[in-house]
């Protein structure tokens, strides 16, 4: 499952240089999916919508940060454990219950982005 950042975060930063996805964006940011990633031309994400992996999208929340579940893998390919999650002096990157993900899944959505 992807991780999710809860409105219980202070706003450190500490997660943001922690992601290897660049999955992760303070609040307010407008995002990309190109952002820290080998991504080129149109990718699709997990709702099946299409998009140039260059086109801002929209910041998910605007009060603290948040992490974009189509660029969450947990850290898997990377490290063994979820890095925000470790690095959280509030403990408020959490496994997002309404996204239940396989670690195929996850290694598979890494290798797309890194690849």
């Amino acid at each position: 499952m992807a991780i999710i950042i809860t409105d219980e975060c202070i706003n450190c930063g500490a997660c943001e240089p922690e992601c290897p996805n660049n999955a992760i964006y303070e609040g307010g940011i407008e995002w990309a999916m190109a952002d820290g990633t080998k991504l080129n031309g149109s990718y699709t994400l997990e709702d099946g919508t299409e998009v140039d992996v260059n086109d801002k999208r929209s910041p998910i929340s605007n009060e603290y940060y948040f992490i974009v579940p189509d660029k969450c893998t947990e850290c898997m390919g990377f490290h063994d454990e979820p890095q925000c999650a470790s690095v959280c002096p509030v403990d408020c990157c959490v496994p997002d219950p309404d996204r239940k993900e396989s670690k195929e899944t996850l290694l598979a959505r890494q290798s797309k982005l890194h690849s």
